[in-house]
């Protein structure tokens, strides 16, 4: 009898966990310009870069803001170690109240962003309700897996930096926004750091693409100064200077010029105010004693001495130069002779607002300095020489082009292949997408809830298709609505329907259109009352299906109907 031997069993091996990646995301700035928001998360830590708003467009009627929707954060906030601040623009701080209201985490800028969020805290009531953290460029912030720490870079705000996030694989760069302006009117660059952290090897460098489509340097701010200069040398009446009030650098290039000129300064607008005193406190703002005056006391002084800073560079209706320019303002009136300067480029979706400001200003009397030719503005943002520039200096491995809308990003990645960087390691991401990255290799990994929450009144809404087709609905047709009063058991019209416009139809003029419309809508209701007993939801039905039908007839235009039936 032959013997089988049986083979000892193979002991299975289990198969080797792959390491986890360090995960890269966006809830804002990509695709758009404005509500910036990035987030980097290894293990169980994420590390928050910016949250900041944008401006909504025309059709947005009610609406005061957009931020990002941060579902995804407050479903992680035990992993949040902190929010870190490249700058204290508004698409950088402004959703910070809104964050708040929903998570508790420390927040990190620099003395001026920490300074306006400071402001912005008070201005929302939450005065104390966070923990604020002012850094240096030299320090480090070190957390279980991760380490955060900074470059100084150029921007038309002081206190501008970019954040290094190391991780076990390989540093992650975010740039902020930034120039490399080699005069400029703050602190430079920290050119070695950049160079630096660039040399050490860099894992991925997400990277601001505003202007990418622009050839050449981005102009130093220095010429802009040269321009203020002679623009207020030949300027004879008064000065109205409109800036964005977060450009800190700019305010103080007018007033270098106003001390040169012999001019008084008197600063409206709330939020220019606002950040004139921070400024101010901090030593980023510097003017000698009696400059400064009341805004009510300009006429004590000739027209050839006052210089009045304001807002409404992007023709914004509530601004105070735009208050000014429709003579709505309560202390100061255009007169024949005055100059006005923008000193802002229009942000996408405001050019009509600022051409109506323009046109109300020159009716006035004005002189309007606006535009290029005159140089007294300059970006921000580097134009494409600046960021072959950082992408040098940086020398990532893997490149996220960020802050910008979808062209510009395209317009960054083709800059970056120039540069040496492998196309499949170039990563052009939507709202909501994830890169994971590894020491050697990166893929996109699944995507994140995201998307917009608008801010109306100061509250918080869900993005609703329905509500912004309601909205323009309202705004472009009117409302009409119906008051009356029936009697539920007999189905009478005790009283009405009486119709009221609002938008659609002037009241006066529309009498007999009106009596028309309120005539067979009771015609069809008697009709309805006859023939079955009585639905509210019916009524309400005929109603409507009356009064369109009606309108279109007469004037080819549909309002929003809203019936009110009250019941006996």
């Amino acid at each position: 009898m032959n013997q089988v031997l049986s083979k000892p069993a193979k002991t299975q091996r289990r198969p080797k966990s792959s390491p986890p990646p360090v995960r890269v995301f966006s809830l804002g700035g990509i695709g758009e310009i404005g509500k910036n928001m990035y987030g980097i998360e290894y293990k169980n830590e994420i590390i928050l870069i910016d949250a900041g708003l944008k401006f909504p467009d025309s059709k947005l009627s009610g609406i005061d803001y957009i931020i990002p929707d941060m579902t995804y954060l407050v479903n992680q906030s035990h992993k949040i170690k902190g929010l870190f601040l490249t700058h204290g623009h508004e698409d950088h701080i402004g959703a910070i109240p809104f964050l708040l209201k929903q998570l508790s985490i420390p927040i990190y800028g620099g003395a001026l962003t920490i300074g306006l969020v400071k402001a912005k805290l008070e201005e929302y009531r939450l005065k104390g309700q966070a923990e604020l953290h002012v850094f240096s460029e030299n320090d480090i912030f070190e957390f279980q897996h991760l380490a955060v720490h900074f470059f100084r870079t150029t921007h038309s705000i002081p206190d501008a930096f970019g954040i290094v996030v190391d991780t076990p694989y390989g540093a992650v760069v975010h740039t902020g926004d930034f120039k490399f302006d080699f005069t400029p009117e703050d602190l430079p660059a920290n050119l070695p750091k950049m160079a630096n952290v660039g040399g050490k090897g860099v894992l991925a460098l997400l990277a601001d693409s505003t202007n990418s489509e622009k050839e050449g340097f981005t102009p130093s701010d220095r010429k802009v100064g040269h321009a203020i200069m002679e623009s207020f040398r030949e300027c004879k009446g008064r000065i109205l200077f409109a800036a964005f009030a977060s450009n800190v650098n700019r305010l103080q290039q007018v007033v270098e010029a106003a001390i040169q000129c012999d001019r008084k300064i008197a600063v409206i607008g709330r939020s220019m105010e606002k950040v004139f005193t921070i400024a101010q406190e901090l030593g980023y703002i510097r003017l000698p004693e009696g400059l400064l005056i009341d805004v009510k006391h300009i006429d004590r002084y000739e027209e050839n001495r006052i210089l009045i800073l304001c807002t409404g560079s992007q023709g914004e209706p509530n601004a105070a130069l735009s208050r000014i320019a429709s003579g709505a303002h309560r202390s100061v009136q255009i007169y024949p002779g005055d100059s006005v300067i923008f000193s802002a480029s229009p942000i996408p979706g405001n050019t009509q607002n600022i051409n109506r400001s323009i046109d109300m200003l020159m009716r006035a009397g004005a002189n309007v300095i606006y535009g290029p030719s005159w140089g007294i503005h300059a970006s921000g943002h580097g134009c494409r020489e600046d960021l072959k520039l950082m992408l040098s200096f940086i020398r990532p491995k893997f490149f996220i082009p960020i802050h910008g809308e979808y062209r510009m990003l395209l317009s960054h990645r083709n800059l970056a292949i120039q540069t040496g960087i492998q196309e499949k390691n170039i990563f052009v991401m939507d709202i909501g997408d994830t890169v994971s990255l590894y020491r050697n290799r990166a893929k996109r990994g699944r995507a994140i809830p995201a998307g917009e929450v608008m801010i109306s009144n100061g509250e918080m809404r869900s993005f609703e298709d329905e509500l912004i087709e309601e909205r323009e609905e309202l705004a472009q047709e009117g409302v009409v609505i119906v008051v009356m009063t029936v009697d539920k058991t007999t189905q009478q019209i005790l009283s009405g329907p009486d119709i009221v416009t609002r938008g659609f139809v002037y009241m006066q003029d529309a009498r007999p259109l009106l009596r028309r419309a309120e005539t067979a809508l009771r015609k069809n209701l008697n009709r309805l009352g006859e023939r079955q007993e009585y639905d509210h939801a019916l009524w309400t039905k005929t109603t409507h299906k009356v009064l369109r039908r009606h309108f279109t007839k007469e004037v080819g235009r549909t309002p929003h109907i809203m019936p009110s039936i009250m019941e006996i």
